[in-house]
């Protein structure tokens, strides 16, 4: 313990602490960009909090938060480091050994959870280190200091050295965080990559439904919804990548992505939907992709009798489980390299994908795809299984009013209602609505891409003055309605009525 002098302001001691947490972090990021971009130490923490999350936690979160949970977690680890830097440069002007003990204890935290990653390397240590040297080294220059000439007796930055380091830590802190990012993004899709043309080319689709405001019959790329584990988007060099067929299989082989794509292309349209989805949620969305069929890639392999599932796996580590029967069967699950007729953007995929129609994402929609195991469900597990969710999540019917808004204020007049409907395996007969708990009502279909891809759908109503009740159903090919009783995501996806209060002035 020193002996601070007097004449330090008492906010050098706090500030010097956050500094502290800014430049660790920063130098842990540049680094992270070099050798692990999710190793970063504010990504890192903020992974193994997901993970151990608790699951209805995880559900509400995406429920409340939309696309903006991990930006708002990611940001609570960062506060939360700044305030314990805070805490950290109080104490330490008064504790010495807490200079370095500090930020070590930092980087240890830092360090053990990028190596609890599922795909942590041997370097993926290397940016905690880096944060806590840089945390220590930038704690210690700006704390007061025992000097030779009097030892016992801490005396501080000048005022001038102080404010001009702060400025210099600051700046330098910027330019880190930035070209960490750089690094971080410098392999994504190169310019270069070029999709084969399909084997089996589909028509072009016609136009959905023109109604202001309705869903997009076709979703675009840029508007196509993420829902995943990752904070950081993992990003691939295609000439390294390489996709594994092994397990419970006669001829383990593997693929780079240029042999993938010389394999025969087709094209489907199917519609994605996430398994958090709450009714009348916005996580679905319908594009046409471009692929190889998984069926044709597992045949290959010599599929054994006792295998039962395929144990995907993401280049990070990520695990999920499909049938086997669902990635061989007539429903056409692809290997995806393209979307809506472009590379796979990195955020949902790139450089390939599952996608199995009719099952749920968490069971058949690995993204940044680079293994397929064959095994059984009774040998392994995969992520989602392991916290409670359903081995197999076919996708339930369901349908969504998106015209008009809730608590839309509309005109006593003749009123359009539109949405969506979906019936992945069966497909979808009719659409109904009703106002106010009445009779159901039969809606106008939009065009038909098949029973693997979403519906869009039109009613018209004679609106009158008051407070409405809107609700729709589907009826899938079979007669049978929707599930109208309410059930929550958890834990093989949502049922239940969408409805819409309106009031008409």
């Amino acid at each position: 313990m020193s002996t601070v002098d007097p004449a330090t302001p008492r906010w050098h001691a706090p500030v010097a602490g956050v500094l502290a947490v800014v430049t660790g972090l920063a130098a842990g990021h540049l680094v992270a960009g070099l050798v692990a971009p999710a190793a970063s130490p504010a990504l890192a923490v903020g992974s193994r909090i997901i993970d151990l999350t608790p699951t209805p936690v995880k559900e509400w979160a995406v429920a409340t938060l939309g696309n903006y949970d991990k930006p708002i977690l990611v940001a609570g680890v960062i506060v939360m480091t700044l305030l314990l830097g805070l805490v950290v440069g109080m104490l330490a002007a008064r504790f010495r050994w807490l200079v370095w003990a500090g930020p070590a204890a930092l980087s240890l935290i830092a360090a053990a959870a990028a190596g609890a990653a599922p795909a942590a390397g041997p370097l993926a240590v290397l940016p905690a280190v880096a944060t806590g040297v840089v945390g220590g080294f930038t704690l210690w220059w700006f704390l007061p200091r025992e000097r030779r000439a009097d030892p016992g007796a801490a005396r501080a930055l000048p005022r001038r050295a102080f404010l001009t380091g702060t400025a210099v830590a600051g700046l330098g802190s910027a330019a880190a965080v930035v070209t960490g990012q750089w690094l971080a993004n410098r392999s994504r899709i190169p310019a270069t990559i070029t999709l084969p043309p399909p084997s089996q080319p589909l028509p072009v689709l016609p136009a959905g439904l023109d109604v202001p405001q309705l869903s997009p019959w076709v979703t675009s790329n840029a508007d196509f919804y993420r829902v995943d584990v990752n904070l950081l988007v993992p990003t691939v060099n295609v000439d390294d990548w390489r996709l594994s067929i092994d397990g419970m299989v006669d001829r383990p082989y593997s693929l780079t992505w240029n042999e993938l794509a010389a394999l025969p292309l087709i094209e489907r349209d199917v519609t994605l939907n996430c398994v958090s989805n709450e009714v009348g949620g916005p996580y679905i969305g319908g594009a046409r992709w471009l692929g190889v069929r998984t069926r044709d890639v597992l045949a290959r392999a010599g599929v054994q009798a006792p295998a039962d599932q395929v144990l995907s796996r993401s280049v990070d580590g990520f695990t999920i489980s499909s049938p086997v029967q669902a990635l061989t069967d007539g429903r056409e699950a692809l290997i995806a390299i393209g979307m809506n007729g472009q590379p796979l953007p990195v955020e949902h995929g790139f450089p390939a994908r599952l996608i199995t129609p009719g099952l749920y994402g968490y069971v058949g929609a690995t993204k940044w795809l680079t293994q397929l195991t064959l095994t059984t469900y009774a040998q392994q597990t995969a992520y989602w299984t392991q916290r409670g969710w359903k081995e197999k999540g076919p996708v339930k019917p369901s349908s969504r009013i998106d015209v008009p808004r809730p608590l839309a204020h509309i005109q006593p007049a003749e009123v359009t209602i539109a949405g969506t409907a979906w019936a992945q395996n069966i497909g979808v007969m009719t659409v109904q609505v009703r106002v106010d708990g009445g009779d159901w009502q039969k809606a106008t279909l939009g065009p038909d891409a098949g029973i693997q891809y979403w519906r869009q759908w039109r009613y018209t109503w004679k609106a009158s003055t008051g407070q409405h009740t809107l609700e729709c159903r589907v009826i899938d090919e079979t007669g049978a309605a929707q599930v109208e009783a309410r059930a929550t995501p958890f834990p093989d996806g949502s049922t239940g009525l969408h409805s819409v209060v309106v009031f008409v002035d």
